[in-house]
């Protein structure tokens, strides 16, 4: 089911560039905006995980330059029965942390310098599992495909708006339509974003054995990231275990803001530790 999404939102990429493409440029506008529409596709699907760590400027480490953090994950990969995902580390001191990759045996999990400081072993063990929850149930390439599409339909928009103030020829509409692509991005990722959280919480619970400290963590995110800004593109912020952009009010920002509410995840948390089914 994700690899039919995967290939709609691709196809809905590809109609939007021919469609914007065309309205400014006409016939040849539509047959280049479908050409760079082809080559990003492409991209996207083998690299949009590389292009995800490089916005958070993360970088690959190895188990001798962080023992702690990779047996941590070695060990819950385990319990979900995953392949070994590669370590990264953001040089970010808002806490925080993300999956990527286009599938399990190209996963990449990814936490901030900021969140080792701030969450005890317990609650780190639960970030990370919510991340390996997102690799079991084979979320990444949606999201960060969607992640990275939602940046390059902004870029489209903005082209447009360059196009027109320049004086060149093209449809009138080119204006509105260039004003709807972010519209465009931040409807795909709100469809796919918000509940794939919850799923991912009650993985992790299960993957960690350890849903209260689940719950804390993600309190103390929360209230980090309101108090720490962390300079990323809104389009890739929905990739973040809590919205990295919390810091800023109102806005693009806003419009990016894909995360279900903290205190309701952290509710459906404790309800699992009672044994409860979340409501």
């Amino acid at each position: 089911m994700s690899n039919i999404k995967v290939f709609v939102l691709l196809a809905g990429m590809a109609a939007l560039f021919g469609v914007v493409g065309g309205m400014i440029g006409g016939q040849q506008g539509m047959l280049l905006a479908l050409a760079i529409s082809a080559v990003m596709s492409f991209v996207m699907y083998f690299n949009s995980g590389k292009m995800a760590l490089r916005a958070y400027r993360a970088q690959v480490v190895t188990r001798e330059q962080a023992p702690d953090l990779y047996d941590m994950g070695d060990r819950l990969r385990q319990r979900a029965g995953l392949p070994m995902p590669r370590v990264a580390i953001a040089p970010h001191q808002q806490p925080n942390a993300f999956a990527t990759g286009r599938n399990a045996e190209n996963a990449v999990v990814c936490v901030t310098e900021g969140l080792m400081q701030l969450v005890n072993r317990d609650e780190a063990e639960g970030v990370i599992a919510h991340e390996l929850g997102h690799i079991r149930n084979r979320d990444m390439l949606l999201q960060t495909i969607s992640a990275t599409m939602a940046g390059a339909i902004t870029n489209l928009a903005r082209f447009g708006m360059v196009a027109n103030s320049g004086g060149r020829r093209g449809s009138p509409l080119a204006p509105l339509a260039a004003l709807m692509a972010p519209v465009a991005a931040m409807i795909i990722q709100f469809a796919i974003s918000r509940s794939r959280e919850f799923k991912a919480d009650a993985a992790g619970a299960e993957i960690s054995g350890k849903p209260l400290a689940l719950a804390s963590a993600l309190e103390k995110l929360q209230t980090a990231a309101r108090r720490i800004p962390m300079p990323i593109a809104p389009s890739m912020a929905p990739l973040a275990q809590v919205n990295p952009l919390s810091a800023f009010q109102g806005g693009i920002a806003s419009l990016f803001s894909t995360h279900p509410p903290t205190a309701e995840r952290v509710a459906r948390l404790k309800q699992i530790a009672r044994g409860a089914k979340p409501s």
